[in-house]
């Protein structure tokens, strides 16, 4: 056997990678991010919001994508500041967690007991959100410029929902954000009501299908996709909408998509991280509570766009 000097053998880690000790009364945000680890994960996500705030400052995409979870954890205002701020330029979520934003913003509450009443068959029987929804999708599949998304986001704001501040497609109506909804029909508790139109869903969710698909077409040599909390819906969709830029001969390439969730499922891995990176681009996945790593992100973007570094 040969041995060789631990000064001549290639290692990764060393003590200028460590975390450092923070005290919590001296601390500002800055020295907290800073004293992260330069390792794994926390490298990784440095790596991201670079090219977030490098998106931003080259006026590329930044699409976030949104599953019900991500709402109902109450991380609503954090994602609104980011499309207030033009950081984020295009929302698309699942139609469940638009059901959780329109109850948010009308009545003040989301998010049922799923396992008690569905011992009776009142789960998903909220006639009020139903009738919401199902009646703002039949009346904008009659008016051609609306899709799922503005069509919910124009009611909130015509009917002066009382939380409305609180709402993702209002912020991202008001603020001329594209916000798009897409739906699985028969997933979702407004499906099973009488007052839904399979017409009309499907229709104002296929329009929001090409809108996103005109947002991921200048994904080119820069740009984010974000994908948060979405294990199947969106990540299907996503892959769908770059197919069709790409074979409509645009160039979208070179950007980095990132997933974010409590458990790495299949279908972010390779229809976000993996596929869309092939040859070009840099993919990102990271394993964590929404309503931690989330608000995280979202404070070391903004910190890194006030230090212009």
């Amino acid at each position: 056997m040969k041995t060789i000097s631990i000064k001549n053998r290639k290692s990764k880690i060393s003590p200028r990678d460590f975390a450092a000790v923070i005290d919590p009364g001296k601390t500002s945000l800055k020295g907290f991010v800073d004293s992260l680890p330069a390792i794994l994960a926390a490298q990784e996500l440095r790596g991201l919001v670079d090219d977030i705030v490098r998106a931003k400052r080259a006026k590329k995409p930044v699409i976030l994508m949104v599953g019900a979870h991500v709402i109902k954890v109450g991380l609503s205002p954090i994602l609104a500041d980011l499309v207030k701020r033009r950081i984020v330029t295009h929302v698309a979520m699942n139609s469940a967690a638009a059901i959780h934003d329109v109850e948010t913003a009308m009545w003040g509450q989301t998010s049922e007991d799923v396992a008690v009443n569905l011992l009776d068959g009142t789960f998903g029987m909220s006639k009020e959100t139903g009738d919401f929804i199902n009646k703002a999708l039949v009346k904008g599949f009659s008016e051609r410029a609306e899709g799922y998304g503005e069509a919910l986001a124009k009611k909130l704001i015509a009917l002066r929902a009382k939380h409305r501040s609180f709402s993702i497609l209002v912020t991202c109506y008001e603020s001329g954000t594209p916000v798009t909804v897409h739906a699985a029909i028969g997933t979702d508790i407004v499906h099973q009501q009488p007052s839904m139109d399979g017409a009309a869903t499907g229709e104002l969710s296929f329009r929001d299908f090409k809108i996103l698909a005109n947002s991921v077409k200048e994904l080119k040599n820069g740009g984010v996709v974000l994908n948060i909390g979405s294990a199947v819906i969106l990540p299907e969709v996503f892959l769908k909408a770059l197919t069709v830029a790409r074979n409509l001969g645009f160039k979208a390439r070179g950007f980095s998509p990132a997933n974010f969730d409590m458990i790495r499922h299949y279908r972010p891995q390779v229809n976000i991280v993996e596929r869309p990176t092939q040859k070009s681009g840099r993919g990102y996945n990271f394993t964590g509570h929404h309503e931690i790593m989330v608000p995280l992100l979202a404070a070391m973007v903004k910190l890194k766009l006030s230090r212009r570094a």
